[in-house]
């Protein structure tokens, strides 16, 4: 059996991993792996490949940074020839990326088998260009392999057949699972001087919040005034440095820290010991639910309502006012319990490969030991899962 995994965007790889890691312990699956280079600084891509145990790609598209319909363009005459050499019995595409969306639609043209790895994720904001690209990316999969029960419902309102839904939990939290105990021993917090203080971590790169100058005045504005009272770290991507540049702002300064990019190890070991995230990614709102640490999500919707229902994360409007407070609150009322959420235990990436390779259904109401537990009590931030060997 041959199967090709598309990723192009970093958050990809974190949920190519773990499927890469269970599918190469099968001796009759040949695992092909295709990097479309959405996200592509040879640095830090070397770096997410490293720390995560990904073999280096078979194919590398190198399409490179472009707007949304030449990137989608590029991927797909570029991927085209490889499908039709390669003929693979699936196309495994994952998020909901440019890549994602092309690679899908490549294969469907060519008549093959396209599985989406985090199926039925949905805003309802179709002003994100990754909304779109979920729904088509939907619509064209013959495989949905669903993190939460949420994404079930989505796809049932669309009519999607449920003979083609699997519900088999977030591969995302495999990746931490598997990442945290050398997470742990890295220490990022000593290396940057902050173990032991209270400290916040910060992403923000949507178009939304850093390409608006008045939203992102406000943002700088919130940080700033954040670092007054605890240690603010901020990984800003080159991106985001530009628009820091070009709103003539330097936030090096009191208790908040501009840092350069970091890999996935790094992040996550500066982000399991933090008192507060701030950010608009997506997978950081999953990563910080699982870990327990709270989490504000400068954005007006979610595709992660799990998140916010069961976890915690909350969303806040960009305005410094409504940041600050929200994160007072989320200081003062942390739990000390973590959220166990239905199915991320660990084992979705195990669940997807039994799908491919063996034919097993992982529906919402099955109830035996492959399909994943019933939500439990929360138990104590100390009781962290730990990875399976990673042979």
């Amino acid at each position: 059996m041959r199967i090709l995994s598309v990723v192009g965007a970093r958050p990809s790889l974190m949920k190519l991993a773990p499927v890469d890691r269970e599918l190469v312990k099968r001796g009759d699956v040949e695992h092909v792996i295709v990097h479309t280079g959405q996200h592509y600084d040879p640095e830090m891509s070397a770096t997410f490949f490293e720390q995560l145990w990904i073999p280096a790609p078979d194919h590398h598209l190198g399409v490179a940074a472009a707007s949304h319909a030449l990137q989608t363009a590029r991927v797909m005459q570029r991927l085209e020839p490889i499908l039709i050499e390669l003929r693979p019995d699936l196309v495994l595409v994952y998020g909901d990326g440019n890549s994602t969306v092309a690679a899908a639609l490549t294969a469907a043209k060519l008549g093959l088998r396209v599985g989406h790895v985090e199926g039925g994720l949905r805003s309802g904001d179709w002003s994100m260009p990754e909304e779109v690209n979920r729904v088509v990316t939907d619509r064209l999969s013959d495989l949905l392999f669903a993190p939460s029960r949420e994404a079930l419902a989505n796809l049932a309102l669309e009519g999607i057949p449920a003979e083609r839904v699997h519900f088999v939990g977030n591969v995302m939290i495999d990746t931490v699972s598997w990442a945290l105990p050398v997470a742990q021993e890295l220490d990022a917090p000593a290396r940057h001087g902050v173990a032991g203080a209270p400290y916040a971590v910060v992403t923000l790169h949507r178009p939304t919040n850093v390409d608006e100058p008045a939203v992102w005045r406000e943002l700088c504005q919130a940080l700033e005034r954040l670092g007054d009272d605890m240690v603010v770290l901020f990984p800003a991507h080159s991106r985001t440095r530009e628009r820091l540049h070009a709103l003539g702002v330097h936030l090096n300064g009191g208790g908040l820290r501009l840092l350069e990019p970091l890999g996935y190890v790094d992040m996550l070991s500066l982000v399991a010991g933090a008192e507060l995230v701030i950010t608009d990614s997506g997978g950081l709102q999953e990563e910080t639910t699982f870990l327990g640490v709270p989490c504000l999500t400068v954005r007006a919707n979610t595709e992660r309502p799990v998140t916010c229902l069961h976890g915690t994360n909350r969303l806040v409007a960009p305005r410094w006012e409504a940041i600050l407070a929200a994160a007072a609150r989320a200081r003062q009322r942390r739990s000390p319990a973590r959220p166990v959420i239905e199915r991320w235990d660990g084992r979705a990436a195990e669940r997807i490969a039994r799908v491919l390779c063996e034919g097993v259904r992982y529906d919402a109401d099955e109830k035996g030991p492959s399909a994943g537990a019933r939500p439990r009590q929360p138990r104590r931030a100390v009781g962290i899962l730990q990875p399976a060997t990673a042979g």
